[in-house]
């Protein structure tokens, strides 16, 4: 399953752990998703997985 917001589209961010010697490793950082009931135009009830942060703005209107 893919780790993105099917509303604003933010999905993960790839970056690096740089140590003191300068050692670089690669860490992933992944978005705050959840999984919610929301009511489509037409009716219908379907399950999403949208970013905390249209949660919060309204972007999404929960069933």
């Amino acid at each position: 399953m893919a780790a993105h917001c099917e509303v604003c589209g933010k999905q993960r961010r790839v970056a690096n752990n740089v140590s003191h010697s300068n050692i670089k490793t690669k860490s992933i950082q992944r978005p705050n998703l959840r999984r919610v009931h929301t009511r489509l135009a037409n009716g219908t009830r379907r399950h999403v997985r949208v970013c905390s942060r249209c949660l919060r703005s309204g972007a999404v209107a929960k069933a």
